[in-house]
């Protein structure tokens, strides 16, 4: 068989020998023959390869995570140290192609831009004359030859100039691909932007568990990756893949009409095998590369989460410890990188023997036909370009189509950012609330984190316009609960919350957090200046009124000790600022913002005592003639409260004035919970007051 074959291929470069049809089948069935064995090689190669992956554990990039619900406002969370193993999708990518495709599309179409959608149109007129001139390319470069052949003495300038005029036009560096380039950077844009724009506000739009539950710079870099993934997506698809494919399929037409059918199957044949080992092997190694993503993102939340608590890695001098959590995230990233390069080698190695073998297939073929005298010189030198036009883009096909699974995998989870859905939602007939005099009811409110334990059981209490409400307690009472629900990042378990008798679960969220003003305990400011931060309260302010506020929250002259003054930048979460300063620059942006209903938690914690009295005096200025609700820790800050409701285990278990509290006990056996702690807070004042006279006699 050998022998035969071998005798074949001696025959076909001998050009002097015309080769019956016997002859010329017997060549055909050997060629044939040994395309299939070597095929059948390759896919049993692809076959195994494809089997041999075990599917590992891996921890979710976007895990919900259990985490302790009673965090302040804005605060930032620690993450923990191991996430929760579940099994990886096992959905293939090929299969859920089109479903993500239809989710894609809407960021890319330009909608309500005319200008733009015309300019995509465009761009997709050049692409067809692109492919229109890679047609005729190399028949025009072959007409050249045959020309120069026939007619030795003719000056075939005319044909010359055509086939550079072409070449000039054709190609990724053709003046054609460079129009289009061009026209399609505001399309880039323009997506990008969507995309960015509507990632950031639905992350906005979703609630305060969501983002308790979630790593903040794991969130982030499954934007930025999930954005760029979906731009890359487009220009692959609109202006690699599909031009690749219209070639492939109009070379095989081309080939089969212009030369002989043999020449199209074979053509059809690489191709078809191609695009199915490279499938599958793409399919393959995407497990690899899902669990690179999943390790990246692990590395950039850990060093994240360090760097954003930088105070108390120093706190406890834990720099070796990060540095080493940080370091071996590293090398376990490396690890899948290095597992997706060998699977890419090896996906690389079996295109390029596919593409070897149609290329050997094709060019016997063609030197039979020329042996025989049924194509030219002219007709060779066209193929072999065309040969080359072919398989370029089918080499590249297999890249764009690896990128465009990678892009897939990169937008996984931005797909699933935004098919989060927000767990408080506005009722469909939701109305703005209108405050007239700002009465604020609980009726019997009950609320849980988690089914398995009530963290408010049957909370009724109301706080009539203008008064104040203190909520006190151990830790872990509920307090701050209460605060939540009114400003509605949850809602109610059971029960309603009433403000001038309109339900707030009926209101829209946007109006009821309008017209409420917090000062929460653990401040949180914008890495920006003073100024800025204080108008954030209300961003229309002038500068007049936001040093009123600053005047009125007892931070002014503060703020003019500094070299900048009002421009002084606060640093990454306000550390430039102390923690009275930060609390003090709070409270002036809620003055700013001027609301009828105002909620105080632990608004003077970080306070000391001359301060704080300082601040008192603001505060009741501030909540004059408001419904107020605070939550204090030191007693002496709401002896003056209208309404004390002390809450221990989710319940009130003693409610009334100061006065009223202490009396209710004073004369029992039993003290009540707000005595012992009334007691116990003046009693430590007066230890402390004796250790300052001690000190200052001794001195």
């Amino acid at each position: 068989m050998c022998a035969c074959f071998s005798c074949c291929i001696y025959q076909i470069f001998d050009l002097g020998t015309i080769f019956s049809v016997f002859d010329s089948a017997l060549l055909a069935v050997f060629v044939v023959r040994y395309i299939v064995i070597i095929f059948i090689a390759i896919l049993s190669v692809i076959h195994f390869l494809s089997r041999s992956l075990p599917q590992s554990k891996t921890q979710p990039l976007l895990s919900s995570l259990d985490r302790n619900p009673n965090y302040g406002y804005g605060s930032t969370s620690s993450s923990h140290l191991e996430g929760h193993p579940i099994e990886p999708d096992k959905i293939s990518s090929v299969s859920n192609f089109f479903s993500k495709l239809k989710k894609v599309l809407p960021f890319i179409w330009p909608q309500n831009n005319l200008k733009l959608q015309l300019t995509v149109l465009l761009c997709f007129a050049l692409m067809v004359i692109g492919l229109v001139i890679n047609v005729f390319t190399p028949l025009q470069i072959g007409k050249l030859v045959d020309g120069m052949k026939d007619n030795p003495g003719k000056f075939a300038w005319a044909t010359v100039l055509s086939f550079i005029a072409l070449k000039f036009l054709q190609g990724g560096s053709g003046l054609i691909q460079v129009i289009q380039n061009w026209l399609w950077i505001p399309i880039a844009q323009h997506t990008t932007r969507n995309i960015s724009v509507k990632m950031f506000s639905h992350l906005h739009s979703l609630s305060i568990q969501f983002h308790i539950d979630r790593k903040t710079g794991e969130v982030l870099r499954v934007m930025d990756r999930g954005t760029s993934s979906i731009v890359q997506l487009l220009n692959q698809i609109v202006f690699q893949v599909f031009p690749a494919l219209a070639n492939i399929l109009i070379a095989v037409f081309v080939f089969y009409s212009r030369f002989s059918p043999p020449f199209g199957l074979i053509v059809l044949a690489t191709m078809v095998l191609y695009l199915y080992a490279t499938i599958k092997l793409t399919e393959w190694r995407n497990n690899f590369r899902r669990q690179m993503n999943m390790i990246d993102n692990d590395a950039r939340a850990k060093a994240v989460d360090s760097l954003l608590n930088f105070e108390t890695v120093k706190y406890y001098g834990n720099e070796e410890y990060e540095i080493e959590r940080y370091k071996n995230a590293i090398v376990e990233y490396q690890k899948a990188d290095w597992k997706c390069s060998i699977s890419l080698n090896i996906l690389n190695l079996t295109q390029n023997t596919i593409i070897t073998t149609g290329l050997l297939a094709g060019s016997l073929l063609f030197a039979w036909e020329v042996s025989r005298g049924q194509l030219t010189a002219g007709d060779f030198v066209a193929f072999n370009i065309y040969m080359m036009q072919l398989y370029t883009p089918l080499h590249f096909f297999g890249m764009y189509y690896r990128m465009i699974q990678q892009s897939f995998i990169d937008m996984e989870k931005m797909l699933e950012l935004f098919e989060e859905k927000n767990t408080i939602q506005d009722v469909p007939d939701a109305k703005e609330l209108v405050i007239k005099q700002g009465d604020v009811i609980f009726d019997n409110v009950s609320f849980s984190y988690n089914s398995s334990q009530a963290n408010l059981k049957n909370i009724s209490f109301s706080i009539p316009k203008g008064t104040t409400a203190a909520l006190v307690g151990p830790s872990g009472g509920g307090k701050s609960t209460l605060l939540r629900l009114l400003f509605r990042f949850y809602d109610p378990t059971s029960g309603r919350i009433l403000i001038d008798g309109q339900d707030i679960s009926k209101v829209k969220q946007n109006s009821l957090r309008d017209k409420i003003g917090v000062v929460p305990q653990d401040t949180v400011l914008f890495n920006d200046t003073i100024l800025y931060n204080i108008r954030y309260g209300d961003v229309e302010a002038t500068e007049e009124q936001v040093i009123n506020a600053a005047k009125a929250a007892q931070i002014h002259d503060r703020i003019m000790s500094f070299p900048d003054g009002y421009n002084t930048k606060v640093g990454e979460r306000g550390l430039r600022l102390s923690g009275g300063e930060k609390q003090r620059v709070a409270i002036a942006r809620t003055i700013l913002k001027n609301t009828s209903v105002i909620l105080l938690d632990e608004a003077t914690s970080a306070l000391d005592n001359t301060t704080e009295r300082q601040i008192q005096i603001a505060l009741d200025k501030m909540t004059e003639d408001r419904t107020t609700l605070v939550i204090a820790h030191r007693l002496s800050t709401i002896v003056n409260a209208n309404l004390i409701l002390v809450i221990k285990d989710g319940q009130i278990v003693e409610s009334g004035s100061h006065e009223e509290l202490i009396k209710q006990t004073a004369s029992k056996i039993n003290k009540g919970v707000y005595f012992e702690m009334w007691q116990k807070q003046q009693n430590e004042e007066k230890e402390s007051l004796t250790k300052v006279e001690a000190n200052e006699a001794n001195n």
